[in-house]
């Protein structure tokens, strides 16, 4: 079910939207070589602590995943680029790190994501994370009143093929509100004109993600990881949106 929010609720969103950026940005200058998985998730947990917020991730377990998630953070290196679970691996020069992560405060759900090089970068990842975060700028941008959700896939997939990649429709946006995943989807590729039209009250979570050379993925035995099916690398950065009578409002806009 699609659901509207009112501009008083709007507002209520903003504190987690805050706390959401505020984690991600942590995230990102904690991200190096030598930092393990393990310590950045036990960072976010840290920080949603001391916030009083709740994780939408530690007891999360749809019909894809082996087992609930168990961990408040996403993380994903290198030709992983969704649902990374952490586990014991320690970065090294040149990963390709995307952290994904939401969060509830005083009931209301943010959800963020971006990806970084640690250390030493390779071009071909700094230009594929630029392609993914022009796509959420085309994305967030075709995020008004009036326009339809195939408008906001059309604006992703564009930049997207405009640059040679291919984009996979398996997993994209979503709602967002009292819930992490709620209706609509929100493909990264379609027809502009097409589907649900935009109105002001909607939130949804804008998320491109993109492989270097391919659009098929493989699952890890943990259920979780999702993996290129090539082993080229990938990139995901995401924002949480409200539509409202002017601009997109990007709750989780980072300082």
């Amino acid at each position: 079910m699609i659901e509207l929010r009112t501009p008083t609720q709007i507002e209520q969103m903003r504190p987690a939207g805050r706390f959401v950026a505020s984690v991600i940005s942590a995230l990102a200058e904690k991200a190096d070589v030598g930092v393990n998985l393990l310590e950045l998730d036990e960072l976010a947990h840290r920080m949603i602590k001391d916030a009083g917020a709740e994780s939408c991730y530690i007891d999360y377990h749809p019909s894809f995943g082996a087992m609930p998630f168990g961990k408040v953070l996403c993380t994903s290196v290198n030709d992983a680029v969704l649902h990374g679970l952490p586990f014991d691996y320690t970065l090294q020069d040149g990963d390709l790190l995307s952290v994904d992560f939401a969060a509830a405060v005083d009931g209301w759900v943010a959800d963020s994501a971006l990806s970084v090089v640690v250390g030493t970068p390779r071009q071909e990842d700094l230009w594929l994370i630029d392609v993914a975060q022009r796509a959420l700028d085309a994305g967030i941008d075709a995020a008004r009143a009036g326009n339809r959700l195939g408008d906001i896939s059309h604006a992703i997939g564009s930049v997207a093929r405009g640059e040679g990649l291919s984009v996979n429709l398996q997993f994209g946006g979503h709602g967002v509100g009292r819930t992490m995943h709620g209706d609509p989807h929100v493909a990264n590729d379609g027809q502009p004109g097409r589907g649900l039209k935009l109105r002001p009250g909607l939130v949804i979570a804008i998320e491109p993600w993109f492989l270097h050379s391919t659009d098929e993925i493989r699952f890890d035995p943990d259920g979780w990881t999702i993996r290129s099916a090539d082993g080229s690398r990938g990139a995901h950065v995401e924002h949480t949106v409200a539509i409202t009578d002017g601009d997109p409002l990007v709750l989780t806009a980072r300082a």
